[in-house]
């Protein structure tokens, strides 16, 4: 796309930091379909710098002025509408908030299993009362512990047939939640500490 900075190759403006969006629901079970060259472009219309997806479940790095990047998950949502025609939440995290949310790992630091770890990004603080609602055994023997705007997650047996869903914590919390597993996590921090953001 004429125009775009895209890719590897297109160096970040200056006053622009490391950003990362991550959206919810996209080509999963053939539905929500949305190629990642597209998703990218739609970045880089929004004035996105450096713009790049990891794998193809909705994650894009990019690197932006604090204006553009206030800017960017709302817009990006509602061109994905227009154009797309269905709707997907669109959350944003800094490379430094980012950086916090793998230090604060509960379950890192009682040794737990890497593959058993997930991370809920949710697009709000949820309220103490809605947070102290949260149910600690609804899904045994799966755990979950509340940090700000993430909830850690450890599933001895998966995510498949825990309880400790994206549809749960929306309710509970009154917010808008996506996954990711560990490993994909701690990828995306390393990608954004070689950003020149």
């Amino acid at each position: 796309m004429a125009g775009s900075r895209t890719g590897d190759d297109a160096q970040p403006r200056a006053g622009t930091v490391a950003h990362l969006a991550l959206l919810r629901g996209l080509n999963v079970g053939g539905k929500n379909r949305l190629p990642m060259k597209d998703l990218a472009a739609l970045f880089a219309d929004a004035g996105c710098d450096n713009v790049r997806t990891y794998i193809q479940s909705g994650n894009v790095l990019f690197a932006a002025t604090p204006d553009v990047a206030v800017a960017v998950p709302s817009l990006v949502a509602a061109r994905i509408v227009e154009r797309f025609g269905y709707r997907t939440p669109v959350l944003a995290r800094t490379a430094e908030e980012l950086r916090s949310v793998v230090a604060a790992n509960p379950f890192v630091a009682e040794g737990a299993a890497e593959e058993t770890l997930h991370v809920v990004f949710l697009a709000d603080r949820p309220a103490p009362g809605r947070r102290d609602a949260l149910d600690p055994d609804r899904s045994p023997p799966d755990a979950f512990a509340v940090r700000g705007r993430e909830i850690y997650l450890r599933l001895p047996r998966g995510a498949a047939d825990s309880k400790l869903t994206n549809a749960y914590f929306d309710a509970k919390l009154a917010t808008t939640s996506t996954i990711r597993n560990w490993r994909t996590v701690t990828k995306l921090l390393a990608l954004m500490d070689g950003m020149d953001g």
